[in-house]
């Protein structure tokens, strides 16, 4: 378990005991240490909170599935209920989305479920209906988690050549994104997109001037 709160974190461990078929094998109260608590103790589930901006989750996300194998299921619960960061978690491999206002019901069906079916790609997601419906509107218009991340490059400064060294793909398949990603904003420039990330909150100062792989 992965979450800033004591409190909440007490509260949810309480709500899983009382079920009886299930262990808190670590706990922490950042989506950093969730990583490496999850190398140690190698866990079939890891509940991770998300706070905004996501970046960093996002990158922890990534390195989630790295720490075993098979890597843990991770049911992300947090406040935000937002559908675009919703599409890009799941699209990072998160098994659930489940917003604080949910029933513990809610989470624990959501933890049994990667549990009993470890190799299911079907995710669970418990938010209000409204944010359910544009979570599950066409892609036009929400970029990618691949998108996102390449626009946030190209915003700390980066060359389409940088971009590429630092995610190791081509420098074509990061102008393809790139383009893709000014269609879906309506924007024609790398400018355009960056400003409109930040006045959209896609991105935020902190994501620009923070490095995720700095301790």
């Amino acid at each position: 378990m992965a979450d800033d709160h004591t409190m909440f974190r007490q509260g949810i461990a309480s709500v899983l005991a009382d079920y009886g078929d299930m262990e808190i094998v670590g706990q922490t109260d950042n989506d950093e240490g969730a990583v490496e608590l999850a190398r140690r103790t190698r866990p079939d589930v890891v509940l991770m909170q998300v706070q905004m901006p996501i970046f960093r989750a996002k990158v922890n996300l990534r390195r989630m599935r790295e720490v075993s194998d098979p890597a843990p299921k991770v049911v992300i619960v947090t406040m935000i209920e937002d559908p675009r960061h919703v599409r890009e978690l799941m699209d990072l491999g998160a098994s659930a989305y489940i917003v604080k206002s949910a029933s513990a019901e809610h989470l624990v069906a959501a933890v049994r479920a990667a549990i009993l079916d470890p190799k299911s790609e079907h995710a669970v997601v418990g938010m209000p209906l409204g944010m359910l419906e544009a979570a599950q509107e066409g892609p036009q218009g929400v970029l990618s988690a691949r998108e996102l991340e390449i626009l946030l490059l190209a915003a700390r400064g980066l060359s389409n050549r940088q971009i590429g060294a630092s995610l190791h793909v081509t420098e074509g398949t990061v102008k393809r994104h790139l383009a893709n990603t000014y269609e879906k904003m309506g924007v024609g420039s790398r400018g355009q997109a960056i400003r409109k990330a930040l006045y959209e909150e896609w991105i935020t100062i902190q994501d620009i001037t923070d490095d995720p792989d700095e301790p």
